[in-house]
């Protein structure tokens, strides 16, 4: 089995981080998960890259991706395009279903993602849950008549809304959203994720005060927005070839 991932943070794992800072996330869990399900050692990559927009992802990532001959690809994308004016979410879906064509047509099975839905603990809220919602709907609409699919959607559990779910930047999930969306993966697949993955104790993590979170979270974001610079810049994948998971 050899299991690649291609995105941005969200598969990246940031917010899930291990003690040396590194992102682990719901990817690895999967592959992890995966191995011990299957009671063997799995193939894993990740090409993932913080901050990327999804035709970014598809643009550097994808033939990257194929050209290690994986039996199954996972994409997520369209979170950054959501925080941006002017999204276009058919835009969005067009980036899943060239995903899907070059899976068929590498005899690759696909594993698309709809991310979780941390508007409740964002600035215009209203405004990323309608385009969340949208883009969910689109995309299950234009690629429902494709049984190959794997889906996993997160965008509609309302359990991942809860504040314990998320990061203190509460745009990218914490350790127990990653386990649970890496739960719901394998449970996709037809397989059993460790029951205790859907709802990990909680960390009892401090959570910012308003004044304090625009100061450590949405001040940077805007700068980087203004000079045109992105959390990913400079960055390489984590596992831009295979790794071996469960050896």
């Amino acid at each position: 089995m050899r299991f690649a991932a291609i995105g941005d943070s969200f598969t990246e794992g940031v917010g899930d981080e291990r003690p040396d800072g590194t992102p682990r996330g719901w990817a690895d869990l999967t592959a992890q998960g995966w191995a011990a399900e299957l009671g063997e050692p799995i193939e894993y990559a990740n090409l993932a890259i913080r901050g990327r927009l999804a035709w970014p992802v598809v643009d550097e990532q994808l033939e990257r991706a194929l050209a290690l001959k994986p039996t199954h690809l996972s994409f997520n994308g369209g979170g950054n395009d959501m925080l941006r004016p002017g999204t276009k979410i058919e835009r969005i879906v067009d980036a899943f279903v060239k995903v899907v064509l070059r899976c068929r047509q590498e005899g690759v099975r696909p594993i698309l993602l709809a991310g979780a839905d941390p508007s409740d603990g964002l600035p215009l809220s209203r405004v990323i849950r309608r385009r969340g919602d949208e883009l969910t709907a689109a995309a299950t609409a234009r690629l429902r008549a494709d049984d190959d699919i794997v889906w996993a959607i997160n965008w509609t559990d309302e359990r991942l809304r809860d504040p314990s779910f998320w990061a203190p930047d509460r745009l990218h999930m914490n350790f127990r959203g990653h386990h649970r969306v890496a739960a719901r993966v394998i449970d996709s697949l037809g397989m059993h994720p460790d029951a205790s993955w859907w709802d990990l104790p909680d960390s009892a993590e401090a959570h910012l005060g308003t004044r304090e979170y625009y100061r450590a979270h949405v001040a940077p974001w805007v700068k980087r927005r203004v000079t045109g610079r992105s959390s990913g810049d400079g960055r390489e994948p984590k596992h831009p070839d295979w790794v071996v998971v469960g050896d």
